[in-house]
Formats: structure tokens, sequence, C-alpha cells
């Protein structure tokens, strides 16, 4: 069949537009035939042209142009400059004794790192704001719901006014009426007497003046006046109207009669929304399979650090861990192979006070000196929170993606725990119900945090020689205070924490050589030994498994103890 009359064409050359395309050229994104490749080549020989089969297109990397040397590809990378180089610039002086790493490697990992994010992207931050959107359109639609019937109380209210006011309108026109009929009924009564006596007096007058023209004596004998009695005139009466007298009218008297409005606010959630995660806590979705704890822990692997001392681990995968120690350097090793694979210097070059690794894969660091928590990512260093009148000592990276940072004050306040949204803060939590500190207070104390699977917030306090347990609200659960092993006999020290799957909380016993195992309620449960010396940081994979740094060896154990 002719591919040009088909039903379904296929691809053409770019070039001659007519051959079917065999041949693909990585470095100007062009299709070509076989027949075209050489004039394809020819148009511009200032150009590597990298021409491969059509199936094996995008496959040749297309490495930078150097931005110093004209026509350069850039196929290495220098670390400490944070820059891609060609070969001129390697073979000038500028980089000198710099850590250079293939730019492919470079480029790979920074691919896997946006891999990462997008997934987070797709996984849970484009659903979190799906739902985010959606439970303000519902909020909306129950605004639009809640003021329409505000609304239509007012105007029942209204109509109810009218209504009784209509009666006493009614009422008192009717006493009134009243008022009036009582008063006029007085009135006419008083002016017929009145009338009857005027009859009287003319029939009186008419009769005497009769008897004055009549020349019968006897009839002028007979006549008697009543002029004594018509001299008492009658009563006047004068009626006194009734007056209305209407209540002023005035706006604001009125408005508390008939009724007011409660104030309006649109208030901001002290948490703010949450991240939705395929990890829920269990009082949110399904709870992960259930584990059991091994009779006996058992090493997996050892690996050396390299430090003087070693304080702190962090899982930034099953197959990677961040460490520190007691200088500035921050060191990446691989679990497996127990190389190191990459390693980052403090900004400020103090050594970090505690680590941790973010939800997204960068790690973060509290800077005791500098009063900083920092975050790195893609080995870029960036200050996320500078404090004034705290120092920073220990930090976690919660499920949400919030920062939980333990802090303690130069001048006497009591030790916090603070929840930071990037550089806002979100909550501080500082004291019991009874406003007593939740955590000592002294330069000298440690302090480690870590969230619980169930929300919960658990700091281990070595001055306090407690590991005290809050709720997300910050309400005190419980404090544990040790379960000191029958052969150690020494008091409680715990250091490093972290927590599991089950929601166990874990906890380094520096003095007594072990690892303490609670349940969330602060049970205890069992100790992990397996040979350790001077534990102090911890941290889990998502596997359950655990990784205990070594302070004084300076080794980082991973032991497995759940199955």
């Amino acid at each position: 069949m002719d591919p040009r009359t088909s039903a379904q064409d296929v691809m053409r050359c770019d070039l001659c537009e007519t051959a079917v395309v065999q041949m693909h050229c990585d470095t100007c994104l062009v299709n070509l035939c076989k027949a075209c490749v050489g004039e394809h080549i020819s148009t511009d020989e200032s150009k590597n042209h990298k021409v491969v089969k059509f199936n094996a297109r995008k496959s040749t990397p297309l490495y930078p142009g150097c931005k110093f040397h004209n026509k350069q590809e850039c196929t290495m990378y220098c670390n400490q400059c944070d820059i891609p180089v060609c070969i001129k610039c390697l073979a000038s002086d500028k980089h000198l004794g710099h850590k250079l790493s293939e730019i492919v490697q470079i480029v790979e990992e920074k691919k896997d790192k946006i891999i990462k994010q997008l997934t987070e992207l797709n996984d849970t931050i484009y659903p979190t704001y799906q739902d985010i959107a959606s439970d303000v359109q519902n909020r909306i639609r129950q605004l639009e719901k809640e003021y329409g019937d505000l609304s239509t109380a007012v105007t029942k209210h209204g109509e109810d006014w009218h209504r009784e006011i209509d009666k006493l309108v009614k009422k008192l026109k009717a006493e009134v009426d009243e008022m009036k009929n009582t008063q006029f009924q007085t009135l006419q009564k008083h002016l017929d007497e009145i009338n009857k006596k005027i009859s009287d007096i003319k029939d009186e007058i008419n009769s005497v003046e009769m008897a004055i023209d009549t020349n019968d004596l006897s009839k002028l004998f007979s006549v008697t006046s009543n002029v004594h009695i018509y001299r008492n005139l009658p009563q006047k009466l004068s009626p006194t109207l009734s007056k209305f007298i209407p209540e002023k009218i005035q706006g604001e008297n009125l408005s508390k009669l008939f009724g007011t409005l409660s104030s309006r606010s649109l208030t901001s959630d002290k948490h703010g929304y949450s991240m939705k995660t395929t990890q829920k806590s269990p009082e949110a979705g399904s709870s992960p399979p259930v584990k059991q704890l091994l009779d006996e822990p058992e090493t997996v692997t050892t690996i050396d650090t390299g430090y003087e001392e070693l304080y702190n681990v962090a899982c930034l995968s099953g197959e990677e861990i961040w460490t520190r120690g007691n200088n500035k350097i921050m060191k990446l090793y691989s679990i497996n192979q127990g190389s190191l694979l990459k390693s980052i210097t403090t900004k400020s070059g103090n050594y970090p006070w505690d680590i941790a690794v973010t939800k997204s894969g960068d790690l973060v660091y509290t800077d005791y000196s500098d009063r900083t928590v920092n975050i790195v990512e893609n080995e870029k260093t960036e200050e996320v929170i500078r404090l004034q009148n705290w120092i920073p000592r220990s930090v976690c990276s919660t499920s949400s993606g919030d920062l939980l940072v333990v802090m303690y004050s130069g001048n006497d306040k009591p030790t916090k725990v603070v929840r930071y949204s990037g550089s806002t803060e979100k909550q501080n939590i500082q004291f019991d119900d009874k406003g007593k500190p939740l955590y000592s207070s002294n330069p000298y104390n440690r302090y480690y945090i870590s969230e619980n699977r169930n929300l919960d917030i658990c700091v281990s306090d070595d001055g306090a020689k407690a590991v005290v347990v809050v709720n997300q609200t910050g309400k005190l659960r419980f404090s544990y205070t040790g379960h000191t092993p029958a052969s150690k006999k020494k008091p409680f020290n715990p250091l490093g924490i972290t927590t599991d799957s089950q929601s166990h909380i874990l906890t380094a016993d520096y003095i007594n050589d072990c690892v303490h195992i609670i349940d969330q309620d602060g049970q205890f449960l069992r100790y992990i030994e397996c040979g350790l010396s001077d534990p102090w940081g911890l941290c889990t994979d998502t596997n359950d498994n655990l990784f205990v740094a070594q302070r004084d060896n300076r080794r980082v154990k991973k032991i497995k103890y759940m199955c």
C-alpha cells in the first residue's frame, strides 16, 4: 500500500518531505531519511551532529554549551562552583583542585529529584489542592444557604412586627372610639336636659304674659314664678380629650428592640490544611499492616562514617542515609555499599546541631551558632528560618510537610517546640494545661524530636531524663521516664528519637548502650542492644529498619527489629 495514499499516513523526512523517516538527528531534533543525512550534516558543519536510527532518537545527550568558550560542550560539572564546565574550562586554573562530576550523573540525580517532585505534585500536592478547592466551594455553597436563611429570619421577624403593630394600632383606635362615644353620650344627655329647661322657660314666659294681658284678676293671682329655679344655671361640662403620646423613634433603640446581627468573621484555622498523603494517620484512614517485634533483633550492616564523633543519622531512602558528626560536613552514604556518595558543607561553616530529611527528599539542618534552620536542595543551601532570641536545637519534617523545631532561649525562658510552614510560625508548644513547662531548660541539655504516625509530637529531653509526648494540638499525653535494664542500672539518658509504621516510639539510651521501644501510649515493649556502643542518633526507613548512629565508634548500624 502506498503510504502517501493510505488512510493511516507515516512520518516523512523533514528535508525531502517524501521519503519515510529512517534516521534522526539528536542534535537538531530533525527527522531524516537515509538519503538526506549527508545533506543535513553539510548544511551546518559547525555542529556536532548526532545522527541515530529513528527508533533510538533522543538517546544521545545534548550537552549544554559553555558560557565562556564558544562552541564547546560541557561534559563535566564543577560541584564547588555549581556550574557545567567544558574541556577548556578544565584546562584553566579556575577549577584547579575542585571536585568534578560527569554532567550526565548530575543530570540523572537532578532527574531523579524532579521525578520525586513530580510524583509528589501528582500524588500529594495536586489532589490536596483539589480537596481544598472542593472544601472552599462547599463552604461558599453553605455560606449562600446560611445567609439566605438569615435574610429569611429577618424578613419573618419584620412580618411578626407588622402583625403586632397592626394589632396595636387597631386596639388604640378602638380605645379612641370608645372614649369618643362615652363623652359624646354624656354631652348629648346634658344638652337634652338643657333643651328641656329652655322649653319649660318658654312655656312659663307665655303663661306669665297671658296673665299680664288679661283683666281677669284671678288669673293674675294664680301665676307662680319659677325664676328662682332657672336662676340656678346648669353645670358646664368641658370634655378633656385624650392625647396620643408616641414613643420617639430612634434608629439605635429601634434596632435593639427589633433585633441585631451578631458579629461576622472569617477566621483562619490555626493549623491550616494538611497535605493529603498516601500514608494517613490511623484516625484518618486504614491502618498499616500489623508487624511483630522480633525476639532477637539482628544487625544487617554497619557503615563507617569517618567522623571523629558521630551524632545523627537521617534516612533519605531505603538505599541512602545522611549523617552528621563533629564538623561542618554532612555526608550521604550508600547503605548497601557503605560508600560515600556526597558531602555538603554548612553555609556558615559551623557544625550542624541536627539533621532531617523532608518528604520531598531535601536535607534540613539546624545551625546552633548561626540561629538558623536551613534546607539543602540540589546542593544549594537556603536559609528558611532565622531566630532572634531563640537558639534552634533539633528538627524534624512532619507528614504534612511542616517543620517542628525544638529551641531554647538564653534568658531563662522555657524550652519550646515551634511548628513552621516554610518560614511561617503556625504553632507554639511550651506549657501543659497547668501552665508548667513541658521541657527542661538548660543550654547543656540535648533534645531530639520526631512525629509519630498518629501525629503525636515526641521529644527526648535528656535534661529531664524523659521522653515527652504531646498530641498534635500540643496537649500533654504522657512522659516516659525509662525502664533501665537490670544489667545496666544506670539512669535513663534519652537522646536520638524516631518512630515507625506501628506508631512505636524508639529512643537511644546513650548511657545504657541500648534503644528503648515503647508503644504510642508510653508502655515499655523491649530493648534493642545488638552490641550497641554509645548510641546517639536514630532513624527508621519505610521498611521499619532501624539506623543507629554510634558516637564514639563513628559507625551507623542498620538493625532489623520487626517482621
